[in-house]
């Protein structure tokens, strides 16, 4: 229960710390790096999903 409490306040420790440092100008170009890294990070996932789906559906369509 101890470190769930934790982990709790460190969550919103990093909301403030992450809201405090996004009012700058630095911040804000830090967050919109991150953020078009994880979108790249997303579709990269999602297009190598789709491509071994499609190979599966070949195989078993070719048997």
């Amino acid at each position: 229960m101890k470190s769930m409490l934790w982990f709790t306040i460190g969550v919103a420790a990093g909301f403030a710390v992450a809201h405090q440092v996004n009012r700058t100008a630095q911040g804000r170009e830090f967050f919109e790096g991150l953020d078009a890294k994880a979108r790249a990070f997303g579709r990269a996932v999602a297009e190598g999903y789709h491509a071994r789906e499609a190979e599966l559906r070949a195989a078993a369509d070719a048997e």
